[in-house]
């Protein structure tokens, strides 16, 4: 685990070595200062020497001021390198998010990767923050002070062979039933996350359901569960809290007492006492902390683990097999015998030996019902999901001969769910080409109908969207989704159901504008209503993820009762005209 860790870490060697010498430092003037207040006691006053307890005083002061600002530096220093560390490793792994298929962004789900990226870090951090200084100033106070204690009294020191093994005793078996429980800690985080940002994300949907009641429920079955492992953990981590007061005040008690007795002995001076006692205090706060730590580490390894995990993980979708030379010449799309399933392991195939030859700049409209497998068959383009098997080609190569990032971006997708990002309208259509004139995006928004609408914002172009685009609506959004998306001048073009908020007149201009615009391009558009795709060159038929029929409108309707049952059924509902 060190080992994953440490590269993260490295940039920032120069300061956890410092800080690391400053805690000892620290630690070391700490044990110092006691020893001058016994000769203090045992000298100075003892012989009515004034000027040799002034010495000594100021001795102490100035030993003081110099620990003070050791301790600052060391403080400094490991938030430094505490946050610099912190900021590595979610940098770290966010690139490596932002590696992941489809695929293995399911594995994790988004609201436990969101968790991992915060409060996981977070308590690493911290706990590099708390052990630069913890971990190497309560092992240089444990040992130096027992080695000061036993060079005073040897007799003494003995107390400490019931003491210390007392308490490691005790902190071992904390330890042991601490550590499962902060690891279900960090998966009931995850669950609670996952509701929150469902609700949040829905608060329309929830709102018009008028389910406030049944969303507020789940949320406080999820926060019951994290609350009732949180109680569980802490209550059984503040155990440590009693076990250790009581062997520290009962170490100490027993030190006055055979103390004293050597002190009326005349075996032990008085000042040394009060030393030996100080040390004593040292020692078991110097343990306490310890355990403390040892518990931070308990659930720092668990989260370490969580973030490992995210490190670890390959890209179910990669570049291994590509030719970082090759470029998409045209449009052309080809499926060759190509069958996939989401989960390796299930029996059923999402799609079934699907067999198709677009050319470039052909317009191909899908339909079929819920389930048929419309997405899944187009995400296979751009490598969105890998083919089971079979071959999909675009411009006449494997897509796994393409750069990923090459091959999306000669292939613009406008997904189902559109996604407007809190902004301005130029901020949102520039995301779709940074380098886009004012030309262009006018010339975008125009083939997307956008232009209808752009001028009665309250500022054009740089009206702000709000967080998720909520100051547009539906159609308005999906147009400008659209322009977004055309921006990248792509040689294949996926319109996932991408119109089915606007009206039938604008899905008629927008077609239309594609067809005159964008003559080059491969347009692929899945749609509900026969009426978007009925003048497209070719028209896919899917059904239970196989191809049912391919042909133009008066081909299927001749040829596929599928086409034909769905052209009479939206034509009986005023979908289609005529």
């Amino acid at each position: 685990m060190i080992q994953k860790l440490w590269p993260y870490l490295r940039p920032y060697k120069k300061w956890f070595i410092l800080g690391i010498i400053c805690s000892a430092a620290e630690a070391v003037f700490e044990l110092l200062i006691p020893l001058v207040m016994a000769k203090i006691v045992d000298v100075g006053i003892q012989n009515g020497d004034a000027s040799y307890t002034m010495r000594m005083g100021a001795l102490m002061v100035v030993m003081a001021v110099i620990s003070l600002l050791i301790g600052v530096s060391s403080a400094y220093l490991s938030a430094r390198t505490g946050q610099g560390f912190g900021a590595s490793l979610r940098a770290a792994e966010y690139e490596n998010i932002q590696t992941f298929a489809f695929s293995n962004i399911e594995r994790f789900s988004t609201a436990s990767l969101i968790t991992r990226l915060t409060s996981d870090v977070n308590a690493m951090q911290l706990t590099m923050m708390m052990g630069m200084r913890l971990l190497v100033r309560a092992p240089v106070m444990l040992v130096s002070a027992l080695v000061l204690a036993m060079m005073i009294s040897l007799q003494l020191s003995q107390v400490f062979l019931v003491a210390i093994p007392v308490l490691a005793v005790a902190i071992g078996a904390l330890l042991f039933l601490v550590s499962p429980l902060f690891r279900q800690m960090q998966e009931k985080t995850d669950s609670l996350n996952l509701d929150v940002q469902e609700n949040l994300t829905a608060i329309r949907v929830v709102k018009a359901f008028v389910r406030e009641d049944y969303e507020k429920s789940k949320f406080d079955r999820n926060n019951q569960d994290l609350r009732d492992i949180a109680e569980k953990a802490n209550g059984r981590v503040v155990i440590n809290m009693p076990i250790m007061m009581l062997v520290i005040y009962g170490t100490i008690i027993a030190i006055l007492w055979f103390g004293g007795h050597m002190v009326q002995t005349g075996a032990l001076e008085v000042g040394l006492l009060t030393t030996f006692v100080t040390y004593v205090t040292q020692i078991m706060v110097s343990l306490l902390m310890v355990s403390m730590m040892f518990m931070m580490l308990t659930r720092s390894v668990a989260c370490a683990r969580r973030i490992i995990e995210v490190l670890d993980e390959k890209p179910d979708i990669n570049d291994s097999h590509c030719d970082s030379t090759m470029r998409v010449k045209d449009g052309s799309i080809r499926f060759e015998h190509v069958s996939f399933k989401y989960d390796p392991k299930s029996p059923d195939w999402n799609l079934e030996d699907i067999n198709l030859d677009i050319k470039a700049g052909q317009t191909i409209g899908i339909i079929g019902g819920t389930g048929s497998a419309k997405t899944t068959l187009v995400q296979l383009i751009p490598r969105l999901y890998e083919a089971t098997a079979g071959r999909v080609l675009v411009g006449g190569q494997n897509v796994r001969s393409y750069t990923m990032e090459h091959l999306r971006d000669s292939c613009a997708m406008v997904l189902q769910k559109n996604t407007l990002f809190s902004g301005t309208i130029r901020e949102n259509l520039l995301w779709g080409n940074e380098n886009a004139t004012d030309e262009d995006i006018e010339r975008a928004c125009r083939i997307a109908c956008v232009d209808e609408f752009i001028d009665r914002m309250p500022e054009g172009y740089d009206t702000d969207l709000g967080q998720g685009g909520v100051n547009v609506s539906g159609g308005q959004k999906q147009r400008l989704c659209i322009a977004r998306a055309l921006l990248k001048n792509p040689k294949v073009l996926i319109l996932d159901d991408s119109t089915s908020a606007v009206d039938m007149a604008t899905d008629a201009k927008i077609r239309t504008a594609f067809a005159t615009e964008l003559p080059k391009t491969t347009k692929i558009i899945i749609a509900q209503r026969i009426a978007s795709v009925c003048d497209a060159d070719q028209i896919i038929v899917m059904d239970d993820g196989k191809i049912s029929a391919v042909g133009t409108h008066e081909e299927l309707m001749q040829n596929s009762a599928i086409y034909r049952e769905v052209y009479t059924s939206q034509k009986e509902g005023g979908n289609i005209d005529g």
